[in-house]
């Protein structure tokens, strides 16, 4: 049976399982458009072609935390419309997530004549394919109907990979028109799912035995814990080994709540954007660092600060073996699935008889240690630390609150991610989302969109935060527009200090305070929520939090937080020169 390759492209995207897709309708996409109408596949209007595409990151990793690995869909027209996906897609590519992007093109017989808002590359064009080249795992402009179901396959390919990331498929209006039979979708070979494992944990039983004895032979082992636990769904295994042996668990930014924070064994996040925590207990005292699925990049090695990994012995488990000696050499590196790596390593440990499972006692001091660092953390502060620490009590109390409020369910995409990563203590239960990727500014507010059109659609009561700065608010603030539109619920958290926090603070500590195009005059907030139809609640001290969390409606509604902030209240930590 005849069909067009609007309706063959809409089926497609049904047979991968799309449930939504980002974007806005432009000419040169409207036979997509038209298709879309009678699909079961869910169309969202955005504002800006950005925001579609970071509404597919934030769907498609609440996904993965669910365990689903949904596809995330967005699409936009030629020219502008494509070129305006670049960042929010560039995020996607350094997330390693699977979304299928959408554009349409001017008409072939036009290529090189000048179209409107033509993207082919002839006759002095823009190169759509160039310009998205680097950021997607395959990219395609169809332009014969003759090879579409290569074209499709290998789409289908990348997006199921091991190692997923952004596919691009431009597809030029009259091409869209074509016909073609319908059973090229049979040709597809979809995969159910990806299967985690790398290889069989049997072949790295010499490795499991060496990874044992590194960490009996330590008096003071500690786990680094990266997105990679997350990943392999290794959450419950992480924890156990920690419990069982009585190991603390330093965790990277993005996996923060990989093992609950508020927990005995838990050292909080180790990053320099952190409290420090996590970092002088391993300076200080650790003698063995176990990495667990954690790249070290530059906030969580504090800039490769030696001082992290000198004089330990350093063990590295990962399913990605080029992350396997990247930064830093291990005394002992296992290439495999994190999860079943250690849940052969604690059987191998309880077969031998090892104190795996038994609460009493504390080997080898461990806790000793870590309970006299903490008594020292905990003590009350002075001087200037005092002062600094003032500075930011409401920021540390909305933490405090939103941990006690929401300990299991919240989905939290967080910019700004310096309070959290000092004063959020994760649950396991929760879903924390920092800025990672290329740490875009706009980006909190619609992947938090994106997230909750998940939830919602699986009739899950997922209280959900987008926390930025309000210079990056302004970048995106129009897509709270597309929430209200929906009926999407959302909890806007702006911190309000009139500033580009971060390029002030560097301003003050490398630039002998020589201050230029960081300030600026915000609009009135409750005015802002006013014209939006939303509420409004503005927070100046800690009695308007407790009134926050107590009283408003945090779940259904879209609210706007606004937090005000000192301008000149710096963090101490210094970004790289």
């Amino acid at each position: 049976m005849k069909i067009t390759v609007s309706e063959l492209i809409v089926r497609y995207l049904e047979r991968l399982g799309v449930e939504v897709i980002f974007g806005m309708p432009g000419a040169h996409v409207l036979p997509i458009y038209d298709q879309l109408r009678d699909s079961k596949v869910k169309s969202v209007l955005v504002k800006h072609e950005q925001g579609a595409a970071f509404m597919a990151g934030g769907y498609s990793r609440v996904s993965h935390r669910h365990g689903l690995d949904k596809i995330a869909a967005c699409i936009a027209t030629a020219g502008p419309g494509a070129t305006n996906l670049v960042t929010g897609i560039a995020n996607a590519y350094a997330e390693r997530l699977p979304v299928l992007i959408i554009t349409g093109e001017t008409s072939t017989y036009i290529f090189g004549k000048g179209g409107l808002q033509e993207s082919s590359g002839e006759g002095g064009a823009i190169d759509q394919g160039a310009l998205f080249s680097s950021i997607t795992r395959y990219h395609k402009l169809i332009e014969r109907t003759d090879y579409l179901g290569q074209v499709l396959n290998q789409a289908t390919r990348a997006l199921f990979s091991r190692e997923p990331g952004p596919v691009l498929l431009s597809i030029p209006y009259n091409v869209q028109k074509e016909m073609v039979e319908d059973d090229v979708l049979d040709q597809l070979h979809i995969q159910a799912a990806v299967p985690r494992q790398v290889d069989n944990c049997a072949a790295h039983g010499v490795a499991l035995a060496q990874l044992a004895a590194l960490i009996q032979a330590a008096k003071y082992p500690v786990i680094v814990a990266g997105y990679g636990c997350i990943k392999a769904g290794a959450r419950d295994v992480v924890a156990s080994l920690s419990e069982a042996l009585r190991i603390p668990v330093a965790s990277s930014l993005k996996a923060k709540g990989v093992v609950s924070e508020g927990g005995a064994l838990s050292l909080g996040c180790l990053g320099v954007t952190s409290n420090g925590q996590a970092y002088r207990y391993i300076v200080e005292h650790a003698d063995l660092v176990i990495f667990l699925g954690a790249g070290f990049n530059e906030r969580t090695s504090y800039l490769w600060d030696k001082k992290l990994l000198a004089g330990k012995k350093v063990a590295q488990v990962d399913c990605d073996a080029g992350q396997l000696g990247k930064v830093f050499k291990a005394d002992l590196a296992i290439h495999g699935d994190i999860r079943e790596v250690l849940t052969a390593l604690l059987a191998d440990l309880a077969a031998e008889g090892a104190s795996v499972g038994k609460p009493a006692g504390k080997p080898g001091g461990r806790l000793d240690k870590l309970d006299d660092h903490r008594e020292n953390e905990n003590q009350p502060l002075a001087g200037a630390a005092a002062a600094q620490h003032a500075k930011f009590h409401l920021m540390e109390a909305f933490f405090a609150g939103l941990a006690e409020r929401f300990p299991q369910d919240a989905l939290i995409f967080d910019d700004n991610i310096v309070f959290a990563q000092s004063f959020f203590d994760v649950s396991h239960a929760n879903h924390y989302f920092p800025n990672s990727g290329i740490s875009s500014l706009g980006h909190a507010i619609p992947a938090a969109i994106g997230a909750r059109f998940f939830t919602q659609a699986r009739s899950q009561d997922a209280p959900t935060f987008a926390i930025l700065g309000d210079g990056g608010f302004q970048m995106c603030c129009m897509e709270i527009m597309t929430a209200v539109n929906y009926g999407i619920p959302l909890n806007i958290v702006v911190i309000n200090n009139a500033t580009m926090g971060l390029i002030r603070k560097n301003q003050f500590q490398l630039y002998g305070e020589r201050y230029i195009d960081c300030d600026f005059v915000n609009p009135d907030f409750e005015l802002l929520a006013r014209s939006f139809g939303i509420q409004h609640h503005r927070i100046v001290a800690e009695a308007d939090l407790d009134t926050l969390f107590a009283s408003a409606d945090l779940t259904g509604t879209i609210n706007l937080i606004e937090i005000l902030l000192d301008k000149n209240a710096f963090p101490t930590y210094l970004s790289a020169r």
